[in-house]
């Protein structure tokens, strides 16, 4: 058989490409002896390595199969082996908490001792949903049920749960306030029916009539505090007016027009309009409670806050409205004490 070139085969195909294991080593060793013989350090071989997510796709034949394994158990974190024994402690805390019939309390520093029927006498109250067993209740080192509160009027609250005695009069406002931190309902209706939670009813139903009542009261408290600071003072003193009606007559003058109304159209009223110079005005309102009841109020509600307050009149403002009419309002002097 004839060769058709030197490079084919006797069938005309070209020959197989062949590879030597040995070439790759050769040149590497030529580069080591070329380096060391121009004295220079051989470089380090760059190593990459690349991490993939494993798909769904791999099959365990695979080559890198297990490597990869070995890498995703590594990187997966570590999963807390369950505790029986926590599983164990958790169920009995679900579970109800368990009272002796006779429950020692200490309510803030102050101790008392009750049945467990009495502190759930009435099922919405924040005292039968603490010892309902669903809730954990700390107790201070004598095993006492702890209760962070104020205990003066506690006792109060227990005579009532006990016996359905209310407080003495001196305490109802005290042991109401106390009433609505422990929701106990049937305690706050019957407060609310005596005094004197019954009056202040009563005067909050007036007061509502004015509406910027409680606004003008802490006007009233902050223009006399920052008149005092200027002036290094004791006291301060302002000026505020207190009318019932827009009718421009004095108190004096009232029993004058007992049977007369003023009617007026709207246009005629623009025209009895204007501020008084004073520092703070109320008025005017309709009711029964006249100027003085009104006094009586700012009074004792700036009493109610600690403030020393005298009133009296010192005159009407006289400014001129129309016609023959001027303002008439009464104006008070006000002197607040500080010390």
């Amino acid at each position: 058989m004839q060769h058709n070139g030197a490079g084919e085969t006797p069938n005309g195909e070209p020959p197989p490409l062949s590879f030597s294991a040995a070439a790759p080593l050769q040149m590497a060793t030529s580069r080591v002896r070329r380096f060391a013989q121009e004295g220079r350090t051989v470089p380090q071989p760059r190593v990459m390595v690349v991490f993939s997510a494993a798909s769904d796709s791999e099959k365990p034949g695979d080559a890198m199969s297990g490597a990869d394994k070995g890498e995703e158990e590594y990187r997966k974190p570590a999963i807390p082996v369950a505790n029986l024994n926590l599983a164990k402690s958790l169920r009995t805390l679900d579970a109800p908490e368990e009272f002796p019939e006779v429950i020692p309390l200490n309510v803030g520093g102050t101790y008392f001792t009750t049945r467990l029927s009495t502190l759930r006498r009435y099922e919405d109250t924040m005292l039968a949903a603490m010892f309902s067993g669903r809730h954990h209740i700390p107790r201070d080192a004598e095993g006492r049920y702890f209760i962070d509160r104020d205990g003066t009027y506690f006792g109060d609250i227990l005579n009532f749960l006990r016996e359905g005695e209310l407080p003495q009069r001196d305490r109802v406002r005290a042991v109401h306030r106390e009433a609505q931190y422990y929701a106990i309902g049937p305690l706050l209706e019957n407060l609310e029916d005596t005094q004197p939670l019954t009056g202040e009813k009563v005067r909050q139903a007036f007061l509502d009539l004015l509406p910027y009542y409680k606004e003008n009261l802490e006007r009233i408290v902050e223009i006399a505090k920052l008149r005092a600071m200027q002036r290094k003072a004791r006291f301060a003193k302002l000026k505020i007016c207190v009318y019932k009606e827009e009718m421009p007559i004095t108190p004096y003058e009232r029993p004058l027009f007992n049977s007369l109304r003023f009617e007026r159209s709207e246009s005629e009223a623009k025209l009895f309009e204007h501020h008084c110079e004073v520092d703070v005005s109320f008025g005017p309102w309709e009711a029964v409670a006249d100027v003085y009841d009104l006094l009586h109020c700012i009074v004792s509600d700036l009493a109610e806050r600690g403030i020393s307050a005298d009133q009296q009149c010192i005159g009407v403002c006289d400014k001129h409205l129309i016609n023959h009419y001027y303002c008439k309002r009464p104006i008070y002097e006000f002197k607040i004490t500080w010390w």
